[in-house]
């Protein structure tokens, strides 16, 4: 057994310490997933699947999110007990906003935001991005950070147009040569490469001009967290889910099919595959969901000098809560 599982081994050994009253209560929990239901939000219906979230005595609603932003103003407001969303759209949306929500964990400890284009296209590299069309939603975490990532290509993201468009239409907006490129996360490539025919993918990853950014992050309210046990045992849980996930990758996509019909299991455990290396990376000795004050601050300081957001207007503590991340 990893490292890493002992640290979801102690947090959810809360639970153990908990009246058998207070576990059997099945405490509800309404959780939302960063973007629908796709496999790299999968580990969710694995930990309900597995028992993990029944053992630690809670009833867990999973909601599909509709990305990050929406997802902070739900959980802000109290409609969603917990939720995920992009670390570092988390963090601009904060800093603008103020919005009372804190993270938790980090999902992956490296960002999964992309822009995909299809090979013998028009992007094959960063600086062919600038007067190329980007299809995205609107408010999308790619879009978001991507004057972030832009800085750090050296282009005008001035020059790239997002073009407004739904999200299952991506892939095929992008198969039928509509865009040139669309908004994506690294792990979206089975299934672009399946809606293309045959064609592949060229993916520009924004970590690996900006490798300080965390992924997915598990956020929640400051209220939610005041529950103290309730919330340290759904952390533990979900997090049990994701390791479980990414070690059982071939479990993974029947498990998410079970619960939400028309996925496609295979591209699902394709993708829960492709995520393994950002939540646990090479050489990376921390717990899984593992996020630390000296990094976040690094976040910050790349935010302010993009012009993501003003100076001054965060810091770490403003939106992570360091002692209910995994230890």
């Amino acid at each position: 057994m990893r490292k890493a599982f002992s640290t979801v081994l102690v947090l959810l050994a809360v639970a153990a310490c908990s009246s058998p009253a207070e576990v059997q209560l099945q405490q509800k929990i309404n959780y939302l997933t960063s973007f629908g239901t796709f496999g790299r939000d999968a580990y969710a219906y694995v930990a309900k699947e597995k028992g993990f979230f029944d053992r630690a005595g809670l009833d867990v609603t999973i909601t599909p999110g509709t990305g990050s932003v929406d997802v902070l103003k739900l959980v802000s407001a109290g409609r969603a007990d917990f939720g995920v969303a992009d670390f570092t759209a988390t963090a601009i949306t904060t800093a603008k906003e103020k919005l009372p929500v804190t993270v938790v964990a980090a999902v992956q400890q490296r960002s999964l935001a992309a822009i995909v284009a299809l090979e013998g296209g028009a992007i094959s590299k960063p600086a062919d991005l600038e007067g190329k069309r980007i299809g995205d939603q609107p408010g999308s975490t790619n879009q978001v950070m991507f004057p972030v990532y832009a800085k750090a290509a050296g282009i005008d993201p001035v020059k790239v147009q997002f073009v407004p468009s739904a999200p299952p239409a991506l892939p095929q907006l992008l198969a039928a040569g509509q865009v040139d490129g669309i908004g994506q996360f690294v792990v979206g490539k089975p299934l672009i490469e399946a809606a293309a025919q045959g064609k592949k993918a060229v993916v520009l990853p924004y970590g690996d001009l900006v490798p300080d950014l965390y992924g997915n992050a598990l956020v929640t309210s400051k209220e939610v967290l005041g529950r103290g046990e309730t919330a340290t045992r759904f952390i533990g849980a979900l997090l049990q889910g994701l390791e479980y996930s990414i070690e059982h990758p071939d479990e993974v996509g029947p498990i998410l099919k079970k619960y939400q019909p028309t996925q496609d299991a295979a591209v699902a455990s394709a993708e829960v595959g492709l995520m393994a290396p950002y939540v646990r990376p090479s050489g990376y000795s921390g717990p899984v969901g593992g996020i630390t004050e000296d990094r976040v601050a690094k976040v910050v300081s790349t935010l302010v000098e993009a012009g993501a957001i003003a100076e001054g207007s965060l810091q770490p503590n403003d939106f992570v809560s360091f002692a209910s991340s995994p230890k």
